[in-house]
């Protein structure tokens, strides 16, 4: 799929084999070493998780991971759990298209939304993606070993 009109960046998804290639822009949103990574992506992958990734040429520039989720509270829908974008290459076009990517999918797989957790930093991107903040806070507890 390209990027809806951008020329040089197209976004498929990746095979396993190809994840570690993945590292190096995953790195710039999680605190991953590469093992830590790769296993996590396979564990998550038996529920669906996948990457994504924004290619300009043979370079991958930008990463997304996306699962199918189906709530009671919201339904079907296609969660992104990480969006990152090589910093040397923001503003490129690539998590545009990553994001069109993902609407697309969603689409396909008859969902009725994308959700995300933003960082606050990204709320700007995601809106100019016409992505509203959502009314539920999302909440934690560490559970300590």
């Amino acid at each position: 799929m390209s990027a809806g009109g951008r020329t040089g960046v197209n976004v498929r998804r990746l095979t396993p084999t190809e994840w570690p290639r993945a590292f190096p822009v995953i790195a710039q949103l999680r605190a991953l070493d590469e093992a830590e990574f790769l296993q996590r992506a396979r564990r998550q992958a038996h529920t669906g998780y996948e990457l994504v990734g924004a290619f300009e040429g043979d370079v991958l520039i930008g990463v997304m991971g996306m699962r199918p989720v189906h709530t009671l509270a919201r339904g079907a829908h296609l969660h992104i759990d990480d969006l990152v974008v090589d910093a040397n290459a923001r503003g490129s076009g690539a998590g545009r298209a990553l994001m069109d990517y993902a609407e697309a999918d969603a689409q396909a797989r008859e969902m009725t939304a994308v959700f995300l957790d933003a960082h606050p930093d990204a709320v700007p991107f995601y809106e100019r993606q016409n992505f509203a903040l959502h009314r539920a806070p999302s909440m934690r507890k560490l559970i300590s070993r």
